[in-house]
């Protein structure tokens, strides 16, 4: 028998490895067991799903070339709304919040998919080989530089940015480290940057488009030469740089302190500094492998404790797709499906477009006076919206599992239970049975009952409980 202890803990992986699911989606998820659907979230595999590109392409043209940033984020939203793979986008949004690469700089979203593509294929392998496509990403080589970075004459603009802000962060490494790393990438470019260059004179649509970059190892343009890399010598290129950096005591604690706060807390306290330990055991014990350390956090006594529940504030693509999911919105083709990528930059977070190379400052720096209007209202008008299959699917919810006719009450926990389960504050929860009151009891076979409810939730949508995962 499912018990409430079973639905939240449920909820609370699927917010965190995921954006959230519905009550019957948990409830299948419960039969599987947490266990195993912490190991299916871990292997994705077979069908994702997805609403076919095809169909997307007839509703909207610009997702047909994906050349231009908004249609880029929405196609990418489709793929976060739909899926039945939630944490390997999950993880491509970490790993996008982490290596952040913009289009401000390339002018090219399609480039930018094929990161986010790239980070789907390898993002729960070895951190060695997520660092070592990485390196030959050309939306990474372009926004860092490394282009530029020649034998003789080098660049120390992508050799900086990935100790300090991609592995092993400030105090762990010394300038001259950074040049050592430099020479080791020197040579790692792009293929065809001249061909480009002359398309982008042009900048024609058609037929083919902004052709995207591709890598390619000069060896003639490489620094072949003895290197000495964070104590420890030799003719380094940049596989091997990477395999160094990769060994280190500090590039664990810093993959894995980030891991565990964009999944599981936002502060680190006693507890959660113990996870952190068991993540870097996990992170050598496997050869660097990331599904490994994810592993070990989901199954933790600390995640899986009420201390962990809520202990996020959501960013604001979660936001954005949490909503959608619960309300229902967006499983097709929608012309409008732009918005919701301009929601998630309203509120702090453009997708393919970070403010700068170190990301988006996370947690409660998320919320402040304009951002927080915008992620209320946007909530607020999925969730309360009763023509949206998911808000019509929990009022019949309502009274299949309470009766038809409920009280003020009842009807606000059933709410707060089946959006979450949410737990908010006695005041918070006195405010909206006060609103529900006006309705007196509900009988939720009537006409208007859907709204009634919807008005409910809407509320619910705009308490600090929920802009919390």
């Amino acid at each position: 028998m499912t018990t409430a202890t079973d639905i939240s803990l449920m909820a609370h992986l699927m917010r965190r490895a995921g954006f959230g699911a519905t009550r019957d989606e948990l409830e299948h998820l419960i039969a599987r067991g947490y266990e195993n659907v912490v190991e299916d979230l871990l292997n994705p595999s077979g069908d994702r799903g997805l609403i076919p590109e095809d169909v997307i392409r007839r509703y909207h043209v610009d997702q047909s070339e994906l050349r231009q940033l908004d249609g880029a984020g929405a196609n990418w939203l489709y793929r976060m709304i739909s899926t039945n793979a939630p944490l390997e986008e999950k993880v491509a949004l970490f790993w996008h919040s982490l290596f952040a690469t913009g289009y401000s700089k390339l002018n090219q979203a399609r480039s930018l998919l094929n990161q986010i593509d790239m980070f789907r294929r390898v993002g729960f392998n070895s951190f060695k080989d997520i660092l070592v496509e990485l390196s030959k990403d050309p939306a990474m080589i372009i926004w860092l530089d490394n282009n530029d970075n020649h034998d003789g004459a080098i660049n120390e603009n992508y050799g900086r940015e990935l100790l300090e802000l991609f592995s092993m962060g400030i105090g762990n490494y010394t300038e001259d480290d950074i040049k050592e790393a430099s020479r080791a990438f020197t040579g790692w470019t792009l293929r065809n940057a001249e061909y480009m260059s002359m398309r982008a004179m042009k900048d024609s649509i058609w037929p083919y488009s902004r052709i995207a970059w591709h890598f390619e190892f000069r060896d003639n343009d490489h620094d072949d030469q003895e290197k000495e890399f964070l104590g420890e010598r030799g003719n380094f290129d940049g596989d091997e740089i990477v395999d160094i950096i990769c060994r280190q005591d500090a590039t664990a604690r810093f993959v894995c302190t980030r891991l565990f706060q964009f999944f599981a807390a936002d502060e680190i306290n006693e507890a959660g500094e113990a996870a952190i330990e068991q993540m870097m055991a996990s992170y050598f014990e496997s050869d660097y492998e990331i599904r490994s350390v994810l592993r070990t956090l989901f199954n933790s006594e600390y995640f899986r404790s009420d201390e962990a529940r809520y202990a996020r504030v959501k960013a604001p693509v979660e936001t954005v797709v949490g909503a959608v999911k619960l309300a229902g919105s967006y499983r097709e083709p929608t012309l409008g499906v732009n918005m919701l990528a301009n929601q998630a930059f309203f509120m702090g977070q453009g997708l393919l477009q970070p403010p700068t190379v170190e990301g988006w400052h996370e947690g409660v720096e998320w919320i402040d006076s304009g951002s927080l209007v915008e992620r209320v209202n946007f909530a607020a008008s999925e969730l309360g919206n009763p023509d949206n299959p998911g808000v019509r699917a929990m009022s019949e919810r309502l009274a299949r599992d309470g009766g038809h006719t409920q009280s003020p009450e009842q009807l606000v926990d059933g709410c707060l239970d089946l959006m979450g389960p949410i737990q908010v504050e006695d005041n918070t929860r006195s405010a909206i049975v006060a609103f529900a009151s006006q309705f007196g009891d509900i009988n939720l076979e009537d006409e208007d009952a859907t709204g009634k409810v919807a008005n409910i939730m809407r509320l619910i949508a705009s308490s600090k409980e929920y802009q919390l995962a």
